[in-house]
């Protein structure tokens, strides 16, 4: 696993703004219906590596599915930069898209692509 470094990440238009912890151990590029139209690079940190900074009154929220991910988008410019979650072991975690993530080269990154349109 790689070291674990702390990273800012925004919205577009800067109304929501982040920190998050990585490592890069799991990033998808996942094709469901949601991911797929989004276009994200999502990595899944504890949400006690998350600490959202700004813009909390400017997130929207969108379920769909099995209504379980809190998919966020900023209402000014539309961008998803996270949602919350859990993983199957119940922990919370935040799904963070890593094009939100300037610092972040995302072709250097190992990116499992996954089929989530079967699910």
């Amino acid at each position: 696993m790689a070291e674990a470094k702390k990273y800012e990440g925004s919205c577009h238009c800067g109304a929501v703004k982040f920190e998050v912890t990585l490592d890069f151990s799991k990033v998808i590029d996942c094709n469901c219906s949601m991911c797929g139209r989004k276009g994200s690079v999502l990595t899944f940190p504890p949400r006690s590596q998350f600490k959202l900074l700004s813009g909390e009154q400017d997130l929207t929220e969108y379920r769909f599915n099995r209504n379980v991910i809190q998919h966020l988008f900023c209402k000014h410019c539309g961008i998803a930069a996270f949602s919350y979650g859990k993983m199957p072991d119940g922990t919370p975690i935040a799904a963070v898209n890593l094009r939100c993530v300037p610092e972040v080269d995302i072709s250097k990154l190992s990116i499992q692509h996954v089929d989530g349109k079967r699910y």
